[in-house]
């Protein structure tokens, strides 16, 4: 028996006092915001995302659920011709959402406007 003694692991303390962790979390309810401007910014950012959805679909008359069919970057700055046409600067991400008959897309850039992109204008990954 000595001998079994003498060779058994040793157990740090601060690994087996799981119970004293559990009570300071329990004593230390609050939980805290270390950057509460996020989640405002976050709230206002998804309102006004909310409301482009609106607005697209409203001017597209698009009635199907939004999925993202691709990703693609814009190859150059391309200034909006139409008000139905979206704006692009060079090396933005935008999600392809729907493909139309012609060479244009319909796309979803960072802000959440839609629409119409020429397919000569992205760079598919």
């Amino acid at each position: 028996r000595e001998k079994d003694d003498k060779y058994k692991t040793w157990m740090p303390k601060f690994l087996t006092a799981k119970e004293d962790k559990d009570k300071r979390k329990s004593s230390d309810d609050v939980e805290r915001s270390w950057f509460p401007f996020f989640k405002k910014s976050n709230a206002e950012k998804s309102k006004k995302m909310e409301k482009e959805e609106k607005i697209f679909r409203e001017t597209f008359m698009y009635d199907k659920e939004i999925n993202v069919i691709n990703t693609a970057t814009a190859e150059c700055s391309v200034p909006s011709t139409r008000s139905v046409d979206l704006p692009l600067t060079a090396g933005e991400q935008l999600d392809v959402i729907d493909v139309t008959e012609g060479s244009a897309v319909i796309c979803r850039n960072s802000e959440g406007r839609y629409g119409y992109v020429l397919v000569e204008h992205l760079n598919f990954r």
